[in-house]
């Protein structure tokens, strides 16, 4: 599975890192909305948690909103610089409690989240192992998930939108995807429910935002969608997450949805490592 750090799908974010490296400590200086998407080698199945490949997708996709400079990490950054004056953070990662709250950053991190900055946790990153981690990071996202809740299902299903008019619901349609549904997912009392799915009869929340309390103003968006990498071919699945990270760093989000224009190019992953 290493291998895939070679393929053509890693080797084209790998180019954005560092086309942006010096780019976005530019950008910082003159005000653009910085943020960081962090991602890493695949855990999974070829064509599944492509995090870093996904990472680079949703990063061409919000540097179309003017004003934004989004930035991709493989790993928390190791040079503390390249969060300086972010606004905004993307973990699509293995359990993203784990990455955010343990290590010789979480210091670091507790000091963003309390300023203020945008958090945005997509599939497995919106889960968290280990004793008590759990708990800590419901407050930091408002949910978290682990399959000892209710497991897991893998089936087509339709996107449905819940409550009132929300940024996120700016410029698509519900539509029907197949993704792997994380089940019974657990939900802070002041999180807002905001994405559901159907499976086998039950209702299933997939997605919802959080103001987080304690913080100047700090705004989470959990999303547990995003097993699959066909359904970042996705325009609105691309919307939906885009416009999600957007406000989670109080960036505008226009009526009609934010840019999320790709090529075939961009998503395409090249062969399995086995074919090469």
């Amino acid at each position: 599975m290493c291998r895939l750090i070679l393929s053509c799908s890693v080797a084209f974010v790998l180019t954005f890192i560092a086309l942006n490296a010096v780019a976005g400590e530019n950008d910082a200086k003159v005000g653009k909305t910085k943020i960081v998407l962090i991602g890493h080698k695949p855990d999974h199945p070829f064509g599944s948690h492509m995090y870093l490949h996904e990472c680079g997708l949703l990063a061409k996709c919000l540097n179309q909103t003017q004003g934004v400079e989004a930035v991709v990490s493989d790993g928390w950054p190791k040079d503390a610089a390249v969060l300086d004056g972010v606004r905004g953070i993307v973990l699509y990662s293995s359990p993203g409690g784990n990455i955010l709250l343990t290590g010789p950053h979480a210091k670091q991190a507790e000091q963003l989240l309390a300023d203020g900055v945008g958090y945005t946790a997509v599939h497995w990153a919106t889960g968290a192992t280990g004793e008590g981690l759990g708990e800590r990071y419901l407050g930091v996202l408002g949910g978290w998930f682990d399959t000892s809740f209710g497991g897991l299902d893998i089936v087509p299903t339709k996107l449905v939108r819940i409550g009132d008019e929300h940024p996120i619901f700016h410029g698509w349609d519900e539509f029907t995807l197949r993704d792997e549904i994380y089940l019974k997912t657990r939900l802070a009392p002041e999180a807002q429910p905001i994405l559901k799915v159907d499976v086998k009869g039950t209702d299933q929340v997939v997605g919802w935002v959080y103001q987080r309390p304690g913080s100047k103003d700090g705004r989470s968006f959990g999303l547990t969608l995003g097993h699959f990498h066909d359904n970042f071919g996705i325009e609105e699945f691309r919307r939906a997450i885009v416009n999600g990270i957007l406000w989670t760093a109080h960036v505008e989000v226009p009526k009609s949805g934010a840019p999320v224009e790709v090529t075939a190019q961009d998503l395409d992953l090249g062969p399995p490592p086995e074919q090469k």
